[in-house]
């Protein structure tokens, strides 16, 4: 009998990694939904994965907490067997959009450590443990990380987001370059302005730059893009591709005259 592939998702439990986990659950993966919400806070969404018939495990846990990010793997691989796939999706935005002049060290450490050290070290425990697995199918595993277009875009009263999605770029890079030789694949998915509810705090803006054409496809981006393209990337579709990013942002990217 053939054995049935894992996927775990980091901040799982709405918005673009609950899309995700959905997605890769409706092709087929064992999902481990990873968030910092009570799995009783989000008994609706899990409903709704249960009627769909997707075979998941819920883990409560915090992505800048080192026992939280070990105990994840653990328990998946007691759950599951095995784990296929990580998408490293859990990121965090500044409490307060200050000025780069007045950005403190506190919200500096809160964003960097969840978003870019959480990700580097959770992304170091399950690619040994893809190392340790028989492997299934065309590859060892696959590893997507969701970035975002702040990587290379400068918002000024948010510059400690900016700088950790940088670092996620650069965690990309490093892990592909070290895992390709195994078997392992890495990716980032960039997304520009998704409709969820980071981007609700600032709606009015976003929607003002919709209509002025800002993006060439004029509309909000949705969760589900987002998910549609991770899942391209951890099928067998992508098999001579690693370290490369895709943008999933309307294209936001061009640059026009």
């Amino acid at each position: 009998m053939e054995q049935t592939k894992t996927a775990i998702v980091t901040g799982a439990s709405r918005g673009i990694g609950l899309a995700v986990a959905r997605q890769l659950g409706i092709q087929g993966y064992q999902i481990v939904l990873f968030a910092t919400r009570r799995k009783e806070d989000c008994s609706q969404q899990l409903q709704a994965l249960k009627e769909e018939n997707i075979k998941f495990h819920y883990v409560q846990g915090t992505l800048d907490d080192r026992e939280d990010r070990k105990r994840l793997v653990k328990e998946t691989v007691e759950r599951f067997g095995r784990i296929d796939v990580l998408v490293n999706n859990a990121g965090v935005a500044p409490l307060v959009r200050a000025d780069l002049l007045d950005m403190t060290e506190d919200s500096y450490d809160r964003v960097m450590n969840i978003n870019a050290k959480g990700t580097l070290f959770l992304t170091q425990l399950v690619a040994n443990q893809m190392l340790r697995q028989e492997v299934l199918g065309e590859k060892r595993g696959t590893i997507v990380n969701i970035g975002s277009c702040s990587a290379e875009v400068s918002s000024v009263n948010r510059g400690e987001y900016c700088i950790s999605k940088s670092a996620v770029s650069m965690i990309t890079t490093l892990f592909a370059d070290r895992l390709a030789g195994d078997g392992i694949l890495v990716h980032e998915v960039r997304p520009g302005v998704i409709k969820t509810d980071m981007t609700m705090k600032v709606e009015e803006k976003y929607d003002a730059l919709i209509e002025a054409g800002t993006f060439p496809i004029r509309r909000w981006g949705t969760p589900k893009d987002v998910a549609m393209a991770v899942c391209a990337l951890c099928s067998d579709q992508f098999l001579y591709t690693t370290g490369n990013y895709i943008d999933v942002d309307g294209g936001f990217h061009i640059k026009r005259l």
